[in-house]
């Protein structure tokens, strides 16, 4: 591969999704390394004055500062919009600084958007809390209900925003239906695909005009660093986002950025492979657990849905045992699987939504968007899955299960 081969949309454009996430985005110096290099500078010199100030007034490009551009964190973004089928991306300093700023930069007082209610409980925050506190209106619905989608629209709404499959109850919005209805409203949709990145679903396919991303999660997949990023059309990226993350800095740092671009390279197989872990896994545990949420299965209700969006389904999935008791029981006895809060991770990961994610919540909006008392969210890993089988049996049955 030539130099800047990886920057050249006419040629990476036709690659195969594998190969955009291993190459897609890489930029080489003079000196033709083969992993892209870590740019650790804040700030860029100069020649002359009139270079340093055609750049300031957007006549010549270049450098200017790490806030507005970075070498190493230009790579990432080239390569995530590549992957995304976008045509631009910014990347920020973790999943929230993306969403708030997919959010913030586009809406003012007066303006109404409309939210699924199944979210992470900090993506509920800002429709429940930050968004209120600005002036700006806010609708929170049932995303599984078609019909609920059109119906809440209002002459100002401006904003869908949802996730899909959402976190932790793995609810699954009909991206075609719901992007269909915003288009024909003028309203833009925000799809926060964390769950899922670009190996498992494209939104932008199903019409979505905005796709934003907790990289922390499985773009990294090792547990590293945080990252984010937002992907649109140039023009929403340049003349929306852009002076929004120019003038208040949510930013990604440069390490953190090197660090997701080297996840990147195994997203596809990790991906897929964890998925299949967790069909697998899912599977297993059907019959022990009193409810099971898991779009991998044919009981969830939008099975077809998910594996029509889908590639495969994701290494995530929801349970009910009940009660926190039972749920604490089966966290404690654990030996294999850790019990943290993260996913997307290549270890497997369990937690309790209620007393973690989404304990800054109310009881009541707990309550609404089915994150129980009994139930816990698994992030399934690279291990072998009969060692996962044998210790999630061992939790269950010390549980009572």
């Amino acid at each position: 591969m030539k130099k800047t081969t990886g920057t050249d949309r006419s040629i990476t454009s036709g690659w195969r999704p594998a190969t955009q996430a291993v190459r897609g985005g890489t930029w080489r110096s003079e000196h033709g390394e083969t992993s892209e290099a870590l740019f650790l500078t804040s700030g860029y010199s100069y020649d002359d004055a009139q270079t340093v100030a055609d750049r300031f007034a957007g006549e010549a490009q270049g450098m200017t500062y790490s806030r507005l551009q970075n070498p190493t964190v230009a790579m990432l973004e080239e390569r995530i919009a590549l992957m995304e089928g976008a045509e631009a991306c910014r990347a920020q300093a973790s999943g929230m600084a993306a969403m708030t700023t997919a959010l913030l930069c586009q809406l003012s007082v007066g303006d109404h958007v409309v939210g699924a209610r199944a979210a992470f409980g900090s993506c509920r925050w800002l429709l429940d809390h930050l968004l209120p506190r600005f002036g700006i209106e806010t609708t929170v619905i049932d995303s599984a209900d078609d019909d609920a989608w059109e119906a809440a629209i209002r002459p100002n709404t401006k904003v869908f925003f949802f996730e899909t499959p959402a976190n932790p109850t793995l609810d699954v919005v009909d991206l075609a239906h719901v992007c269909g209805v915003a288009q024909a409203h003028g309203i833009t949709t925000v799809v926060d695909n964390a769950f899922a990145t670009s190996a498992l679903q494209k939104p932008m396919d199903f019409g979505a005009d905005v796709v934003a991303y907790s990289a922390t999660k499985l773009m990294d997949g090792q547990g590293r660093v945080l990252a984010g990023a937002v992907c649109g059309s140039q023009e929403w990226i340049d003349e929306v986002l852009l002076p929004f993350q120019r003038n208040t800095g949510p930013n990604i740092a440069p390490f953190n950025a090197w660090v997701v671009m080297k996840g990147l390279e195994t997203l596809d197989l990790r991906a897929r492979r964890q998925s299949e872990n967790a069909v697998e896994l899912g599977q297993f545990m059907e019959g022990r657990v009193p409810k099971m949420l898991h779009p991998g299965l044919p009981r969830h209700p939008r099975h077809d849905l998910a594996c029509k969006q889908m590639v495969a389904t994701g290494p995530i999935f929801a349970f009910d045992v009940g009660d926190r008791a039972t749920a604490f029981a089966v966290l404690d006895a654990l030996e294999l699987v850790d019990i943290s809060n993260n996913i997307g991770d290549a270890r497997s990961l369990m937690c309790h939504p209620a007393s973690t994610t989404h304990a800054g919540m109310t009881q009541d909006a707990r309550d609404e968007m089915g994150v129980t008392e009994g139930l816990l969210r698994i992030n399934v890993g690279l291990e072998d899955v009969e060692d996962l089988k044998e210790d999630i049996d061992r939790a269950l049955g010390a549980a009572g299960l």
